[in-house]
């Protein structure tokens, strides 16, 4: 038999707290911080025992690899390796077009970060090396800096004729393309530099500020960007490279432009490839639980295509775009061209933070689908270190592909022993079976490129989802995604983020804020507005704010303050003073006459506002006052005077911060200011549920002083309902704390009564019991 919550309850008999009692009852730990040369003396202590951990930190190999169970996981990893080791190979070729670069640098950038990953990374599953939005990041700047009309010459056929009074020009291949690998490795030394200091300094956290939703629009946008310069490709039509605003623009109007130019063979051998790979594609996701190891449809096309185009001899016949000359063998290694780090020092750092994001994004999914933990402090060193090390050997970035990874993880793969077969694999293409690629037409790389983007364009449909779960977080994903398309990917990723921050901002300005009302019989307060059953406490207005109060939302605070409370204190205690000086001109001129006790209409609330002079021998009557009096005026009632003064129908006010994390210096005197404005109309004003961290920064700025005592704050808030009706209860003559009374509260209303022997021993301090029945 299941067991109801709604049926059960439970009694809880302790005093009303607030927090000096509380202290008093339950004493403090002394805190005692560190001093920054202790900290710096544990930091550099050294054991046995902390230099094992340091050193597997720092090689995570280390951990994973002495566990590795050789009969469970080699043939997985190998059968990965080698399957994920061919499509890198044409990702590579395909990702070095996007980046503006010689088709065999991306080869290697398919080869040597790995090298370096297996035994820094903490992941066991990415496959580390080119990615299509990083790869098109760098293909843009290097545009920028290096574009064709830079490298133009004239061509042999003009230079040998002489008559002619024209002169053609033509592209310098040879020179635009050693700048542009210049531009690139030097790039990726510079990403690594950023990468790994962010590492070293712990400041990974910096990449969460690219949520879910940015990233998402950001990775869509950058997909469309892709599909349009692969799309060019496809149709091998000449177009300008445009970088910066709009130009995503002004490249589809060239492509349109100069439609009429397109090659038809290479059309042709595009589209087949798209759809070939697009549908093979799909069968390998609907039939993965039946098919061991998917089909690696990009590796058989290429070859087929490749062999189509030696056989027919594309390029001679038809023009069609091939790969050319794809050299053997590695490069040199060389230093950076520090010369060019300031040209692209802005660009690296954006490319290197979009780079970590989607790595650890990726990593961390496998990491939870598998069981471990990823370090993403150590990510940003292993990629730093990578990128450096293949920068050496002319690289461009190294993260990790979506579509690559998934290729490794379901073929079998569970450590990176299938990824040094994967980069095995790339160096035996890159040693061996390189220039048998290079009759390999290009749109027929782009539109395996295409048909890999699926994936991005796919996550439009989370708009939807977005717009269901929270608003906000698709509009930033619509905003992002929009931004990075009109401004480019570097200005529009910069665009997103800040309009992100800004909408953070926005949201703790303009917090949630209600009045709370009490359950009956229970310590329980929700908002009135959802909730027909919770009345609110007769007298007591008890209003939470669901959001750190700081100097951009303490107006915001009081407006909603005074909406619930229904009144404005400084009004009322003006409108008052204004009441007060009429009824004491009245009395001055003889028109109104006071009660011995200067009471008009009745006993009322004492105010301060003005400072008369006492005189306790006064007459019942007073005929013609010649002196001034003390005045007591009931402001329930109507007054003698023709002045509106706003009704007052509470006497208490009750916050509940359980729910703000910090206060700062402004939002601290503002507080004050209000619960003094409070008080002069005679409103006390109560704080509950306060962390101890908001209390201590209350103190630290001056909140608590002889006016204003920490006695106003309670543990929570019923403790400070129970406090405020038991000083109404017994009127504010007759201090309640050291009343021996015990309180009592059942299923309906509470129940107060004094107890028959007084000198019974009790604590100092009211009981509540609150009783439910099981």
């Amino acid at each position: 038999m299941e067991n109801n919550p709604s049926e059960q309850g439970y009694i809880v008999a302790r005093p009303v707290y607030s927090k000096p009692s509380f202290e008093t009852d339950n004493e403090r730990k002394l805190r005692i911080s560190k001093t920054l040369k202790e900290r710096f003396q544990k930091l550099c202590s050294c054991s046995p025992k902390r230099a094992k951990q340091i050193f597997q930190s720092i090689f995570p190999i280390c951990d994973w690899l002495p566990n590795y169970k050789v009969k469970e996981w080699l043939i997985g990893d190998v059968i990965s390796g080698v399957t994920t080791g061919l499509v890198a190979c044409l990702q590579g070729l395909a990702f070095a077009l996007l980046a503006s670069v010689p088709p065999v640098y991306g080869l290697y950038s398919s080869f040597f970060p790995i090298l370096t990953y297996f035994f820094l990374g903490t992941s066991r599953h990415i496959s580390v090396g080119p990615f299509p939005v990083t790869s098109l990041m760098v293909g843009l700047a290097i545009l920028s800096l290096a574009p064709d009309s830079n490298y133009m010459i004239p061509s042999a056929a003009s230079s040998n004729s002489s008559s002619s009074n024209t002169t053609s020009l033509v592209v310098n291949t040879t020179a635009r393309d050693a700048y542009r690998v210049m531009l690139s490795y030097t790039m990726t030394y510079l990403i690594g530099f950023y990468q790994l200091g962010m590492g070293i300094l712990q400041i990974g956290f910096l990449v969460r500020y690219l949520s879910d939703p940015l990233v998402g629009g950001f990775t869509t946008a950058a997909a469309f960007q892709v599909f349009v310069t692969q799309f060019k490709a496809l149709l091998s039509v000449p177009a300008n490279n445009y970088n910066g605003v709009l130009s995503i623009i002004f490249t589809i109007i060239d492509i349109f432009k100069n439609i009429g130019q397109t090659n038809i063979a290479d059309l042709i051998a595009g589209l087949i490839t798209l759809v070939v790979v697009t549908v093979v594609k799909e069968l390998n996701d609907r039939y993965k639980r039946k098919i061991p190891v998917p089909i690696p449809i990009e590796v058989i096309v290429a070859i087929i295509a490749t062999g189509v185009s030696y056989g027919a001899n594309l390029n001679a016949k038809y023009n069609a775009n091939i790969m050319k000359t794809i050299p053997g063998g590695f490069v040199p290694p060389k230093p950076p061209n520090t010369s060019m780090m300031s040209q692209v020092a802005t660009s690296a750092f954006s490319i290197g933070i979009v780079g970590y994001a989607v790595s650890v994004s990726v990593a961390k999914v496998y990491a939870a689908k598998h069981g471990y933990k990823i370090n993403g402090n150590q990510e940003l060193i292993a990629f730093g270190i990578s990128n450096i090390f293949s920068g050496a050997f002319s690289c461009f970035i190294a993260t990790t592909s979506l579509s690559r990874t998934a290729v490794q993880e379901s073929t079998g793969g569970k450590t990176q022993v299938a990824g040094i077969i994967s980069a095995f694999i790339v160096m035996i293409v890159i040693f061996a079976l390189g220039p048998l690629l290079q009759p390999l037409q290009k749109s027929v790389l782009a539109a395996i490129v295409i048909a890999n983007l699926k994936g991005m364009f796919m996550q439009v449909f989370d708009i939807p989802v977005l717009w269901r779960q929270n608003k906000i977080d698709s509009v930033i994903w619509v905003f992002t995604c929009i931004a990075c398309i009109i401004l480019g990917l570097d200005i529009g990723l910069l665009t997103g983020v800040v309009f992100e921050l800004a909408t953070v901002v926005v949201r703790t300005q303009f917090p949630t804020c209600e009045a709370l009302g009490n359950l009956p019989g229970t310590e329980l307060y929700k908002n009135i507005k959802d909730y027909k059953n919770i009345p609110e406490v007769p007298g007591i207005k008890i209003f939470r704010c669901s959001s750190p109060l700081y100097f951009a939302n303490m107006d915001y605070f009081k407006d909603r303050l005074m909406a619930v409370v229904g009144f404005d204190p400084v009004r009322v205690f003006n409108k008052r003073n204004k009441a007060l000086r009429q009824i004491h001109n009245l009395i001055k001129k003889g028109q109104l006459k006071p009660t011995k006790n200067g009471v008009v209409n009745g006993g009322g609330v004492d105010n301060d506002a003005f400072e008369m002079e006492e005189d306790p021998e006064q007459p019942e009557e007073i005929d013609i006052p010649t002196k001034e009096v003390d005045i007591q005026v009931d402001w329930s009632k109507e007054l003698p005077v023709k002045v509106g003064v706003p009704k007052v129908n509470i006497h208490s006010v009750i916050f509940d911060f359980g729910a703000i994390s910090f206060l700062d210096v402004v939002s601290v005197k503002s507080l004050k200011l209000i619960l003094k404005e409070f008080q002069r109309i005679s409103v006390s004003v109560y704080i509950a549920g306060c962390d101890d961290e908001v209390i201590h920064k209350m103190e630290t700025c001056g909140f608590f002083d002889e006016s204003v005592k920490k006695d106003i704050v309670f543990m929570t808030v019923h403790d400070a309902v129970l406090f405020v009706k038991m000083q109404v209860a017994y009127g504010n003559t007759q201090d309640p704390i050291f009343e021996k009374i015990s309180l009592m509260q059942d299923s309906k209303e509470p129940m107060y009564t004094e107890p028959e022997e007084p000198e019974e021993t009790y604590d100092n301090q009211y009981r509540a019991i609150h009783g439910l029945a099981f």
